[in-house]
């Protein structure tokens, strides 16, 4: 008796939903992928190859770049970079100018850190060379007065008369500090800062003027390290050790007068120092290694003129010494560290990133990890750059999240660092090799090299094996042509490449490609007249494969396209 034809049957995978690592191919759901690289999941039938980086400025960057920030001044958006031999640059990436901040030697190597003040200014915090500013023009060392030290108040000195001077600034374009006196029993016995100035190197001299004689006033200058800085509350914040120093009230340089001060945390759930602080979301957030505070409330009472605020610890297990993977997204805070991604929400930290638990084990926590904001396909994205081992070979990648699902990009062979930035209304993600700046995300004519890998599948019956007839990939296309190299894949083995492409080769008699060009020399490519080279093209194929689970394995380096489905025509045989 001739054998019953088996009936074909078919699978479709439309409802994408990003990568999965924790898990082998085999139980992941069909619709996730066991990597997924340049291709970002939007939707269902929505799979949206990514475009590739743009170069903005070639050699931006004079030395190996170590940190980048970026910062508005006076509505022009820079990104400064800070160099291995301690120079800074900055691109404006409103206008496309380049320019020097500081020469060699200003800066430490590592560890520097910037914020933003409203939109005058930059805030610079170094670990070993200080406090700076700089304005788009000049770079200020803070050195703004310290403290105020009356060694003899002499005597006949009266309040209509008497005034103080401090000498001008070390640095051209530094403010002038000024101050008034407290006159009691014709003595000088006080000077009050109004202006803490900016821009001495070097203590000024103080001069008292008005009738009196003999008084002695000296003062000093703050020389203030740090390893962060933010502004938060109408002050500026540096980051020293356990010790978080704040500014008096709407200024950036007065640590004298009675609104300043500072903070030590010297609870246990602080094990190190402080690593990070972030201003957002009406919180002053401050992560130690394994800790969080946050500070809110800030307020100065109407009696004393001294600042208070509230400090709640919110995390005692979990933090991260990772500075530039701490940021902002939406209304939580994002942070990584070398065993995961969290969310930090109100007073809830959750891990984010169960999905990549197969990458971290390969992430080089020893390089930078950097990251921030951005758009990619007009969604915004969170974005992690990092060095990761790809089966021997160091490479860097980004791995993006957004509506709880992750994927990966490969934007730059060597993007050391990444910072977000805004460039016309729009959040940016760019990136350095150290010394070349990059735009990423932004050509849709640069080509960017895609790898999908989606879940094995069981077909609905995991105890049988399927016998692979074809398989199709249905895309959405633009007038370029499109050329995707496909596997068909099972538990434990690989078919031989199959190559798709809707453009048309025209092979001469002798099996030579012979190809078009138009008058300037450009090579044409034909496109295929279905759907008119353009918009839904169905890539289809036999394929050979047996296995009691398939899947696919594509690969393509090409310009923005979209995938809107992946398409299996298979055969059940035996069961075990």
């Amino acid at each position: 008796m001739a054998a019953v034809e088996q009936k074909k049957q078919y699978a479709v995978v439309k409802d994408f939903k990003g990568v999965n690592t924790k898990n082998s191919r085999t139980v992941i759901e069909n619709g996730e992928f066991g990597w997924l690289e340049n291709a970002q999941p939007i939707g269902f039938g929505n799979l949206r190859i990514v475009e590739g980086n743009e170069l903005v400025n070639a050699n931006a960057f004079t030395a190996n770049v170590t940190y980048m920030g970026s910062v508005n001044i006076q509505n022009n958006e820079y990104v400064l970079g800070f160099q291995d031999d301690g120079s800074a640059q900055y691109v404006n990436i409103t206008t496309g100018a380049l320019g020097n901040i500081a020469n060699a030697g200003t800066f430490s190597n590592t560890g520097v850190a910037i914020t933003q003040w409203k939109n005058e200014r930059a805030l610079i915090i170094d670990p070993n060379n200080g406090y700076k500013t700089w304005d788009g023009v000049n770079l200020l060392d803070i050195g703004s007065i310290n403290t105020v030290t009356v060694v003899n108040g002499g005597s006949g000195y009266t309040a209509a008369n008497t005034t103080v001077s401090f000498g001008a600034p070390n640095q051209a374009n530094g403010v002038q500090a000024t101050g008034e006196v407290v006159i009691l029993g014709n003595a000088v016995s006080e000077i009050i800062v109004t202006e803490a100035g900016t821009g001495y190197t070097s203590a000024p001299t103080v001069t008292i003027t008005g009738g009196g004689s003999n008084a002695n006033v000296t003062c000093t200058i703050l020389d203030q390290n740090g390893t962060d800085v933010a502004t938060f509350s109408g002050r500026a914040w540096i980051a020293s050790d356990r010790t978080t120093f704040y500014t008096a009230a709407d200024t950036y340089n007065d640590f004298i007068n009675v609104s300043a001060g500072f903070l030590t945390i010297s609870d246990s759930t602080l094990r190190t120092n402080i690593t990070r602080i972030l201003s957002a979301n009406n919180f002053l957030y401050v992560f130690g290694e394994d800790s969080i505070n946050v500070f809110s409330d800030v307020r100065v009472n109407d009696i004393t003129g001294i600042t208070v605020f509230t400090n709640t610890n919110v995390s005692a297990s979990v933090g991260s010494n990772l500075r530039n993977a701490i940021f902002p997204y939406f209304r939580s805070i994002l942070f990584m560290n070398e065993y995961g991604v969290y969310a930090l929400v109100g007073a809830t930290t959750t891990k984010i990133s169960d999905p990549l638990d197969g990458v971290f084990p390969l992430i080089d926590f020893s390089e930078p990890i950097s990251g921030g904001q951005c758009l990619i396909n007009n969604i915004l994205c969170a974005v992690y750059n990092f060095k990761y081992n790809d089966a021997g070979t160091m490479r860097w990648i980004q791995a993006a999240f957004f509506e709880r699902k992750w994927f990966f990009t490969n934007q730059l062979t060597d993007a050391y660092f990444v910072v977000p930035a805004v460039k016309s209304g729009f959040l940016n993600l760019y990136g350095t090799t150290g010394n070349d700046l990059y735009q990423f995300y932004e050509s849709a004519t640069n080509a960017v090299d895609v790898e999908i890998v989606t879940a094995l599948l069981p077909m609905g019956d995991p105890i049988r094996d399927k016998q692979a007839l074809k398989v199709g990939i249905e895309a959405t296309l633009g007038i370029d042509p499109v050329v995707l190299t496909a596997f068909v894949d099972s538990e434990n083995q690989q078919s031989p490449a199959i190559t798709f492409q809707n453009s048309i080769l025209w092979i001469n008699n002798l099996g030579q490609t012979v190809d078009w060009t138009n008058t300037v020399g450009n090579i044409l490519s034909w496109i295929t007249a279905q759907s008119g080279g353009a918009g839904y093209f169905l890539y289809k194929s036999d394929a050979k494969m047996y296995g009691k689970y398939l899947g696919m394995t594509i690969t393509s380096t090409s310009t923005p396209f979209t995938i809107n489905g992946l398409e299996y025509e298979h055969e059940l045989r035996a069961r075990f």
